[in-house]
């Protein structure tokens, strides 16, 4: 009776062990999460990393899609056309 007095009196102090209940809802958190991060990287890898890292694909892709677009003709008129402030090509 009295090691039973004690656990009950540990746990309640936060000195005791996790109950399976409580490792199972923190794996299923940690499980939710991690799925939800990965979703956020798998829908980011398309869109802002892979063309970091293929830079020259792109830019080819680029000058053939804009070969025959004259950018005046497309800037809405009384508007700068823009150009790259730091001066990268």
């Amino acid at each position: 009776v009295g090691s039973q007095v004690s656990e009950s009196a540990g746990r309640s102090a936060g000195q005791g062990s996790l109950g399976p209940n409580a490792m199972s809802r923190n794996l299923r958190t940690a499980l939710i999460f991690g799925s939800f991060i990965s979703l956020i990287g798998a829908a980011f890898y398309p869109i802002y990393f892979r063309p970091l890292m293929r830079l020259e694909d792109y830019r080819r892709e680029q000058a053939i899609n804009r070969a025959g677009i004259v950018q005046e003709d497309v800037q809405p008129p009384g508007l700068k056309v823009w150009s790259d402030p730091f001066g990268r090509k």
